[in-house]
């Protein structure tokens, strides 16, 4: 029975891919969270306003729930290694579009267009899926999630003091495009230090693109159904850049926009039908088939955890300052420190979660997770001003211990579900992370902090129990060969 320890000091074999791809993961968030903590200095420097900035900041994320369907199903076609290289290479231009951007109309066409590289996150669950055996792949995506996720907290610290090492007004404009450089250098090295899969090893790839195999008709229609939610957040997101003092879209851009987005939902469903219409007519062997709930119900999972933690991490420096600023006197700086940490947890949570989930069981780690989730919102919404701030701060970091935690759990299960199709599954998971982050985002528009971690936590408890209903991965997962022999891949 393997060992789920890794020897991380070691940079060889499956330990140096774990590290090159992290790290690969952590240079594409800063590149796509370059502009947060630079975003006072720009506004100064191109004289935006509040509604500009805001408009800015969704457009940021907007393209990245379609980008990971797209990466997803790239990198199960053409490989890890090759679909990272070009994503950091191709989202360097946007990057340096944005740093000598003149307008903002410039500026913002720049950051939708940079939200393809949010998706890059999918291509590494694949990569360390392939190098990593059922006991070790928990702890092993915990480390690449959790610390290439804190590339956004490294750009947070680093860029601010970088736009002064280089001076003057200008200097955020040279900052951002040394991110972009990084991204470029870095994406020829990955390419020439890493491969697909470990020697002697078969990279198993979909039988057609475009959708995801599914092995049975009654699951056909539900996946039909799982993908309607991915069309709605853009919908809502198209709605938010239309109305409002953020408006950037006039109306009869935003009708054409929502017609391209259903027209596309439409064309989805075609090529869902198109994929799988032979193979379910002929019938799936048993031995090739799985269970699409268990792709659903971790679809649920992280829009709970990851859609949470996008939303709340969005939310919390402001939430702390207005708690706290009349009753304790917390500025605006501290309230930052405040609920910077929140997110800062990730690092250590995220790969406790996945070992958690390797020692224990993936579907009672996860289950534990959702419930201190739940548990957690529910605290925060009793925060009030005459709290200690210890207290608060606490409270935030034991929440945000469940939340990475249940990030880790989820992706400790992805890689067991179907090996050929694991960036399709990664992708549509990870899509669903997004749009927890733009529902929750839009309903805390129309309610207080307090009822918004209610929300959650109630949300919370509806995912619950349907992760009840995944099933525990165990003995194997077959994939044929090209030569057509059947291959066994263990699952514990």
């Amino acid at each position: 029975m393997p060992s789920t320890k890794l020897n991380l000091l070691s940079f060889s074999g499956k330990i140096k891919i774990l590290h090159m791809t992290w790290l690969a993961f952590f240079i594409s968030f800063v590149v796509w969270f370059n502009h947060a903590p630079l975003m006072l200095v720009i506004a100064q420097t191109l004289g935006l306003d509040q509604a500009q900035i805001k408009t800015i900041l969704i457009l940021n994320v907007a393209l990245t729930i379609p980008a990971r369907i797209v990466i997803g199903m790239l990198v199960d076609k053409f490989g890890p290694k090759r679909t990272y290289s070009t994503l950091l290479a191709a989202g360097s231009v946007p990057c340096f579009m944005f740093a000598f951007a003149s307008s903002f109309e410039q500026l913002a066409l720049a950051r939708f267009l940079l939200g393809f590289i949010g998706a890059g996150f999918v291509i590494g669950i694949r990569m360390v899926g392939e190098w990593f055996p059922a006991k070790q792949v928990g702890i092993a995506e915990g480390i690449y999630g959790g610390w290439g996720n804190f590339g956004s907290a490294a750009a947070a610290g680093v860029l601010p003091v970088l736009a002064l090492c280089f001076g003057g007004a200008e200097g955020w404009r040279y900052a951002v495009a040394a991110t972009g450089v990084v991204a470029l250098v870095y994406a020829g090295i990955y390419f020439f230090s890493v491969s697909d899969t470990p020697k002697g090893s078969t990279y198993f790839k979909p039988k057609k693109a475009g959708a995801m195999e599914i092995t049975s008709r009654g699951d056909m229609y539900f996946y039909m159904l799982m993908t309607l939610p991915l069309y709605v957040a853009m919908t809502l997101l198209t709605w938010k850049l239309s109305t409002g003092a953020t408006a950037l879209l006039s109306m009869p851009a935003a009708l054409a926009i929502y017609a391209v987005v259903w027209v596309f939902f439409i064309l989805n469903i075609n090529k869902i039908v198109h994929v799988n219409k032979e193979g379910l007519k002929q019938g799936v062997e048993e031995i090739h088939r799985y269970k699409f709930k268990q792709v659903a119900i971790l679809d649920l999972a992280y829009f709970i955890t990851f859609g949470s933690e996008l939303a709340v991490v969005s939310m919390l420096p402001m939430y702390f300052f207005e708690t706290f600023h009349v009753s304790q006197g917390v500025t605006t700086v501290e309230a930052g420190l405040l609920g910077g940490s929140f997110a800062f947890i990730n690092l250590v949570a995220r790969p406790a979660g996945g070992w958690l989930s390797d020692k224990f069981g993936r579907k009672l780690s996860l289950s534990i997770f959702v419930t201190g989730l739940a548990a957690g919102y529910s605290g925060m919404s009793l925060i009030a001003p005459d709290w200690p701030i210890p207290l608060a701060v606490a409270l935030t970091m034991a929440c945000s211990c469940f939340v990475s935690g249940g990030c880790g759990a989820v992706f400790a299960m992805v890689p067991l579900i179907k090996r050929r199709m694991t960036g399709q599954i990664a992708g549509m998971v990870g899509a669903y992370g997004n749009v927890g982050g733009v529902l929750f985002l839009t309903i805390l528009a129309f309610v207080t902090p307090a009822q918004f971690f209610v929300i959650i936590a109630a949300v919370a408890a509806v995912v619950l129990l349907a992760v009840q209903f995944v099933d525990e991965p165990k003995g194997h997962m077959a994939e044929v060969q090209e030569d057509g022999t059947v291959e066994m891949i263990e699952l514990s």
